[in-house]
């Protein structure tokens, strides 16, 4: 287990990320409900209760590097059995930002999915499913995984060969330009 230092807490991640969650962290009482409730707490390698209090102790360095908030699955569970009505699951989707602009990428495959998901999106207007699974395969080499699946996949028609055509695409790829121009008017203040 590695010791966390907690004399220098960075009151700046706090604010930050009470202000992108629109929630207070300091509400939390660390009754546990969070993780007890999380289906996917075995696997983390901080509670979500641990980075509840981590992100109140304002220790950037231990919660953006962790895992745990790359393999929530933002299932709300935690969100549902806070007392306090804290928003847990949206602060672990703002904590996964905040790390993926510090560089930070604790799971690759994970990011590496999520980037071919949102790239299909923003050249397609929608999911196409085929490309997302193709620029992943490409993204993390694992070539074989689940490369069974496909010859029950196609004749069903799970996986189109071509991506859906669907109006309005153009709107879709606007939204993106306009997320890339904030970023990087937020780089230049």
């Amino acid at each position: 287990m590695e010791t966390i230092p907690l004399n220098s807490p960075d009151k700046e991640f706090i604010r930050e990320v009470q202000e992108r969650s629109g929630q207070n962290v300091l509400t939390c009482y660390q009754c546990g409900n969070c993780t007890a409730g999380c289906p996917y707490n075995f696997a983390y390698d901080i509670s979500v209760s641990r980075v509840m209090r981590l992100v109140q102790l304002g220790q950037r360095e231990a919660v953006l590097k962790s895992h745990s908030i790359w393999l929530c699955a933002s299932c709300q569970s935690c969100t549902t059995r806070c007392p306090n009505n804290i928003d847990v699951a949206k602060i672990m989707d703002v904590l996964r930002h905040m790390a993926r602009e510090a560089g930070y990428a604790t799971e690759r495959n994970i990011k590496a999915f999520g980037d071919a998901f949102l790239e299909s999106v923003e050249k397609h207007g929608r999911v196409y499913e085929l490309g997302v699974t193709a620029s992943y395969v490409c993204k993390t080499g694992r070539f074989w995984t689940d490369i069974d699946l496909a010859p029950a996949m196609l004749p069903k028609n799970k996986l189109s060969i071509k991506p859906h055509e669907i109006r309005g695409k153009e709107h879709v790829s606007e939204i993106f330009k306009r997320f890339r121009e904030r970023d990087i008017a937020k780089e230049n203040r």
